[in-house]
């Protein structure tokens, strides 16, 4: 059983292509996780429009604490989003979405194929614009993974939206740390210093770029230098600190 997990917020104008490109390719024994943040635009609407079996919406309860937050509110918001579509998932293979990307039509199929051997898998990714216009078909030459936390931690080329793994890593990764920015970093850290992480290199994924976009992969982040210093120390021990919890 495969489950999708997909945080949404204010996603109505690409959001009905990007459940269609998933449910075109997932079977009827499989899960669409779709957790929400408060849309105030059509985006629930949408989703429930759709009428389909395997969609089941869970809304998410904002934790009050994160407002006082001076440095990236808004991923934490993200990040809890995920984690409470993630602790809702019931299948044995778990795919991350984004709300406002497309999925390549073979993309579950290779995915597939390769978690059979490995434990979690990111696949390579074309960019497009607001209008489906292919910005760049390739955005990475090689792999970018490393196995080496430090080099990680410096610097993270983990895309969520591009990742899959099986049930032993959800579980393993679970639950995030209060203050966790990134669920992409923390399970892509995790993921290859515990289990076999393999990358894709071809592209099976529309990553769309966009002024709105929350992650900053494929751009920059407006935090401080010395911020993300900080965060970046801190990020190492909370993975100390679960994986002493894990033993």
């Amino acid at each position: 059983m495969i489950s999708v997990c997909m945080a949404t917020y204010n996603g109505a104008m690409y959001i009905k292509k990007q459940i269609d490109s998933i449910l075109s390719q997932i079977s009827y024994e499989d899960e669409l996780i779709i957790s929400d943040d408060g849309s105030t635009d059509d985006t629930i609407s949408i989703i429930k429009s759709i009428n389909d079996k395997r969609i089941k919406l869970f809304l998410h309860e904002k934790d009050e604490n994160l407002k006082k937050i001076k440095h990236s509110k808004n991923f934490y918001y993200v990040t809890s989003n995920f984690e409470n579509a993630l602790k809702n998932a019931n299948g044995d293979f778990i795919f991350l979405s984004d709300q406002d990307d497309i999925w390549n039509e073979n993309r579950v199929q290779e995915v597939l194929i390769a978690l059979q051997k490995y434990d979690i898998v990111m696949t390579n990714y074309s960019i497009i614009d607001e209008y489906d216009n292919i910005i760049k078909s390739k955005f990475y030459e090689s792999s970018p993974i490393s196995h080496n936390l430090i080099s990680n931690i410096i610097r993270s080329h983990f895309l969520g939206c591009c990742m899959a793994f099986n049930k032993n890593v959800l579980d393993f990764c679970l639950p995030f740390p209060k203050k966790l920015i990134a669920h992409d970093f923390w399970i892509g850290c995790l993921g290859t210093l515990k289990f076999n992480f393999y990358f894709l290199d071809f592209p099976l994924h529309y990553y769309r770029r966009t002024s709105t976009n929350v992650s900053t992969s494929t751009g920059k982040s407006n935090n401080s230098f010395f911020y993300k210093i900080f965060y970046r120390i801190q990020f190492y021990y909370l993975i100390k600190k679960h994986l002493m919890e894990k033993r």
